[in-house]
C-alpha cells in the first residue's frame, strides 16, 4: 500500500507539473499583442514600444502578413490567432458611420477567442465614439479606453502636413481652441494599459497641457520653422471641397464643426493619471518636428 500510495502521489505530481506546463504553454501561445492600425500615428509607436519590451507584435492592417480589414470580417479570425491583448484603432474615425458596429463585433469575437485585454483609441466629445467605448467595455474582456484630443502629429504626419509646408492652414474652425495631445504620450499610455496592472476599466482622457487656437498653432509652427505659417478660416463647404479634391473623407469637415464647438475646450489629466508625469507641450513637439526636417520645402 505504501508503495502504491507513493506511486500515486508521484503520478499526481507529474500530472500537476504537466498541467502547469500546459497552462504556461497556453499563456505563452497568447503572448502576441495585436495592434490594429499598426502603421498609423499611434499604432506604429505602440508597436515599436512593445517590441522594445520584447513583446510579440502582430500588425493589423490590410497589407500585413496576416491581413486585417475592418470591412472584411473574414480576416478577423486569423488576426486574433494566439493574441492575448489588442490595441484597437478605427480608420478614419470611431465616430464615422459603421464604426461602432464593427468595433463592437470585433471586440466580442476577440473576447470569445480568449483575448484578455482590449485597449481602444477614442475621441473626445464624440457621441458615436462613446457608443464604441461602451461596446468594447461590454464585450467580455478587460478593457481600457484612451479618449484623445486632436494629435500634434496631424501637422507633421497627416492631412495638415502639406498645408504647413505651404505656409497656410485653411480650416473651418474659427477661433475654436483645442488641447492638442502628442502621439508619443498616447502610445506610452496605451503600452502601460496593455502591459501593466492598474489600468483596467479606466477611461483616460488624454490632452496636452494647454489650450491652443489654430491661430496659436500657426504662430507656434512659425516660430519652430523660422518662416510664416498663416491660419486662414474657411467655411465647412469650402473645406469639404478641399477634402474631396485630396481624396479624403468629406465627413471630416462635419467632424471639425462638431467637436470644436466648445465642448472640448478644456484640458484633462489622463496622461498624469496613467503615467505619473505631465503631458508634452505643443511647442516642444513643433521644435522637434522642425529639427527633423519634415516641414522643409
Amino acid at each position: 500500500m505504501t508503495t502504491n500510495s507513493q506511486n500515486t502521489g508521484n503520478r499526481t505530481s507529474i500530472q500537476t507539473a504537466e498541467g502547469a506546463q500546459s497552462a504556461r504553454a497556453a499563456q505563452d501561445d497568447r503572448s502576441t499583442v495585436l495592434v490594429v492600425g499598426g502603421t498609423g500615428k499611434t499604432g506604429r509607436r505602440v508597436a515599436d514600444r512593445l517590441a522594445a519590451r520584447g513583446r510579440a507584435v502582430r500588425i493589423g492592417s490590410r497589407g500585413a502578413d496576416v491581413p486585417f480589414d475592418w470591412n472584411d470580417e473574414t480576416t478577423w479570425e486569423a488576426a486574433l490567432e494566439g493574441v492575448g491583448a489588442a490595441y484597437l484603432t478605427y480608420y478614419p474615425d470611431l465616430a464615422f458611420p459603421g464604426a461602432v458596429e464593427s468595433v463592437g463585433a470585433f471586440a466580442r469575437l476577440a473576447a470569445r477567442r480568449g483575448v484578455a485585454k482590449l485597449v481602444l483609441l477614442s475621441g473626445r466629445g464624440e457621441e458615436a465614439a462613446e457608443a464604441g467605448e461602451k461596446a468594447v467595455a461590454e464585450a467580455g474582456a478587460r478593457w481600457t479606453v484612451v479618449r484623445c484630443a486632436w494629435f500634434n502629429q496631424n501637422f507633421s504626419e497627416s492631412f495638415f502636413l502639406d498645408p504647413v509646408r505651404a505656409g497656410e492652414l485653411a480650416l473651418p474652425v474659427g477661433d475654436a481652441v483645442e488641447p492638442f495631445v502628442d502621439a508619443d504620450d498616447i502610445a506610452d499610455v496605451v503600452v502601460a494599459a496593455l502591459t501593466e496592472d492598474g489600468h483596467d476599466g479606466e477611461v483616460y482622457e488624454l490632452t496636452g497641457p494647454r489650450l491652443l487656437s489654430y491661430a496659436d498653432v500657426a504662430a507656434e509652427l512659425s516660430r519652430a520653422t523660422g518662416r510664416e505659417v498663416r491660419f486662414v478660416p474657411v467655411s465647412v463647404e469650402e473645406y469639404r471641397a478641399v477634402l474631396a479634391r485630396e481624396g479624403l473623407p468629406e465627413d471630416f469637415a462635419e467632424l471639425f464643426s462638431t467637436i470644436l464647438d466648445g465642448r472640448n475646450a478644456h484640458t484633462a489629466d489622463g496622461v498624469r493619471r496613467a503615467l505619473g508625469r505631465e503631458a508634452r507641450d505643443f511647442a516642444d513637439f513643433a521644435r522637434e518636428a522642425a529639427a527633423s526636417g519634415v516641414w522643409e520645402v
